[in-house]
């Protein structure tokens, strides 16, 4: 008589969990960040209305109507506004010009402010904290003392300083942002150099005869740029409030830009009469500045070791 045995489990068998990347992992937390998630709905809808400008405004931005109005206030349609009256959905500003398709051209300009003068500031003050931290010695004391003299000043009255020296301008005014943002990037990359160059692989790799510039740009850098990231983001919207400010005071972009900054600076002076031309032209700025700093805090949270499950 034969006996057949059933096969059983393996009852002390592990199960079977699912390994994420380091990235993919950030990016959960992220995506699944309360702070994240508005902040990037809110930079998405800024960027479509950038790309699409053209489509979404109804006007130029300098196109000046002819029929001699000005300041006039909003007039929608759908809100009852006469049919008969022209449709402009923010008013009429000082010069006759469509105001809401300013705002909307505006947003064209201050995403290209923050990003141009953010990349420009991380290229430069991470390659100066990088080869502080990295060399050490008197290069070090060098080249921080020398950021710790820009710091010394208020960022805003630098960029000021600065602008006033080379003269008004859009282009003026974006390197002024640069520069005084240099110093953050720089301690920032510096302190995560010295905290990643002695590990052990940068040892090995060390060991193994790789060259300082290998060392510094395949291993040390790749691991330090965390907190750069989670600045950077932040500093756009430090970007674009200084260059509204810049502009606002005469010193930024130039008439007929369409810069949220230069139409307040424009209209300040009916703030009580014709609220509305300041009102949209200020919301436009803290939406944008709001959407950065949601995203910035969220790439933080997600970005910290100590939040892992």
């Amino acid at each position: 008589m034969t006996t057949s045995t059933a096969s059983t489990p393996l009852l002390n068998a592990e199960p079977i969990t699912e390994h994420r990347s380091p990235a993919t992992e950030a990016l959960r937390r992220l995506l699944k960040h309360r702070s994240a998630q508005a902040g990037l709905f809110l930079i998405g809808a800024l960027i479509l209305v950038a790309i699409f400008a053209d489509l979404i405004a109804p006007y130029g931005f300098r196109e000046v109507f002819r029929d001699g109005k000005r300041f006039e206030a909003p007039c929608v349609h759908l809100l009852g506004c006469d049919p008969a009256e022209t449709e402009h959905l923010f008013g009429l500003d000082g010069n006759s010009r469509d105001l809401f398709s300013r705002v909307v051209y505006g947003s064209r300009l201050s995403l290209m402010i923050g990003l141009v003068t953010n990349i420009g500031a991380i290229l430069v003050g991470a390659l100066i904290g990088a080869v502080a931290g990295f060399a050490g010695g008197w290069w070090d004391t060098v080249l921080m003392r020398s950021m710790d003299v820009l710091m010394a000043f208020p960022s805003l009255l630098l960029a000021i300083a600065i602008v006033s020296a080379l003269g008004p301008g859009l282009i003026n005014a974006l390197l002024a942002i640069a520069v005084v943002s240099i110093p953050v990037y720089a301690r920032l990359v510096r302190a995560s150099v010295l905290s990643v160059k002695d590990l052990e692989y940068v040892q090995a790799s060390r060991a193994l005869g790789a060259s300082p510039i290998r060392l510094l740009f395949t291993r040390i850098l790749p691991n330090a740029v965390t907190p750069v990231l989670v600045q950077g983001t932040l500093g756009i919207a430090t970007a674009i409030l200084d260059a509204a400010a810049l502009s606002f005071l005469g010193l930024g972009a130039e008439k007929p830009t369409p810069e949220w900054g230069l139409m307040l600076g424009e209209e300040r002076a009916r703030a009580l009469s014709n609220p509305h031309l300041l009102i949209f032209p200020g919301l436009a700025i803290m939406i944008t500045v709001l959407a950065f700093n949601l995203l910035g805090d969220g790439l933080r949270d997600a970005l910290d070791p100590r939040l892992k499950r």
